[in-house]
């Protein structure tokens, strides 16, 4: 601590989050936040438990018993599938076209697995051919191993024929979802996915800190018949499994739960099915939409081709002769608006602009155009004020337009 310095009550100024990550909160979610602790093992929040355990199915579009969300970030969800189902000397698939594929080839390799990767270019989706290739190459494959929406890029990759390519070939999947889950389709028993993790603070709405994760009976076996402990007793499933899913509803301590942070991704999958699933994927379309209508008035690209891209992160290359890091700071100190930078090769190149949950709605997106047209403008940049804007509003109109049109038939 600075020698002299008061400390006193933290309170964060109000931003209106459009970055990677994390989203805005609901006020009925940061409200679950404030509600009353009670301990981990008490009968109304065992209750609790199964209620959220559902949810999470409805919202993994899965039927999987082992549903449930790991205490820590969408990195401890990853980390809990790795160490579960990878083995030393196991040989694993891992197609890397980001920083978060890259991050998977890390746990292959901490967990004494052989990593076979599969590159593609950030920015493009992984390959299938390429997968085919590899999977074909070596026949011994345990798992196959990808990221179905890149973070660091915004693009999405086909998450159906990736796994139904696994399938074929016997190899289980560990599918990254922290930034599809809510936000584009997802559908984790029609696709045939093993493994599944994701984050409670992007299109979930709620605080970091969670990691939802769901294991099919496949990858359960493949827990049970492990032929030494994981490396990791917190992460250790077989241990998990006696509070998460402890038969007879007689939970074993394991570690003491984030029971706030439990309230709070509760009231978030409430939210989200009072809305319909089906509708929360069309909203963050619908919103993208109106977004890229308005960059791309103001002259920006887009770093990712239009078929792969994620609704929720839109990733726009920086206009030559724009200070990208200038732009961002200004966006935040004048607007309280926060966008992400690029990552990597990309740092400096792109702006990350997302789309998240409560983030994703119209008054953000028009005031994000409004915001970056300003701050453009005042840059150098060739736009005219209001462009922007105007490009959005005509999307909105259009697709209320076709909405209405669909409900008098």
């Amino acid at each position: 601590m600075t020698p002299g310095k008061k400390v006193s009550s933290f309170h964060p100024p109000h931003r209106i989050l459009m970055g990677p990550g994390p989203s805005d909160i609901h006020p009925r979610v940061l409200s679950a936040l404030g509600q009353p602790v009670i301990g981990h093992l008490d009968p109304a929040f065992v209750d609790m438990m199964e209620q959220l355990k559902d949810l999470l199915r409805y919202t993994f579009q899965t039927k999987n018993a082992l549903t449930f969300p790991v205490s820590g970030p969408g990195s401890v969800g990853m980390e809990t599938c790795f160490v579960n189902l990878v083995e030393p000397g196991d040989k694993v698939i891992v197609c890397r076209n980001g920083v978060f594929g890259g991050r998977m080839v890390e746990n292959v390799e901490r967990c004494g697995g052989i990593p076979v990767v599969v590159e593609d270019a950030w920015g493009e989706p992984v390959d299938p051919n390429k997968l085919e290739d590899a999977l074909r190459s070596n026949p011994d494959a345990k798992v196959v191993a990808f990221v179905h929406a890149e973070t660091s890029t915004g693009v999405q990759s086909d998450a159906r024929k990736l796994v139904g390519l696994a399938r074929q070939r016997g190899a289980l999947t560990i599918v990254d979802a922290v930034t599809s889950l809510g936000g584009t389709p997802m559908r984790v028993d029609t696709w045939g996915i093993d493994a599944i993790y994701s984050g409670s603070q992007k299109c979930l709405s709620c605080t970091p800190g969670l990691s939802p994760v769901s294991f099919s009976e496949r990858a359960v076996e493949r827990v049970k018949a492990r032929k030494k402990k994981g490396q990791s007793w917190f992460m250790d499933l077989n241990l998990v499994l006696e509070y998460w899913n402890a038969p007879g509803g007689k939970r074993a301590y394991h570690h003491t739960a984030p029971v706030n942070a439990l309230y709070a991704l509760h009231e978030s999958l409430v939210l989200l099915r009072d809305e319909g699933i089906e509708n929360a994927w069309a909203r963050h379309r619908r919103h993208h939409l109106a977004l890229k209508a308005g960059l791309e008035a103001m002259g920006l690209k887009f770093l990712v081709r239009e078929d792969a891209r994620l609704p929720q992160l839109n990733a726009a290359l920086v206009p030559a002769g724009i200070d990208e890091a200038v732009v961002r700071r200004q966006l935040l100190e004048e607007f309280n608006l926060e966008i992400g930078a690029g990552l990597g090769p990309l740092a400096g190149k792109i702006w990350r602009f997302g789309l998240m949950g409560y983030s994703c709605k119209i008054e953000n997106v028009m005031m994000c155009l409004s915001a970056l047209g300003s701050v453009l403008a005042d840059a150098g940049h060739t736009c005219t004020l209001g462009q922007g804007e105007a490009a959005a509003h005509d999307v909105y109109a259009t697709l209320h337009a076709e909405v209405a049109a669909a409900h008098k038939k």
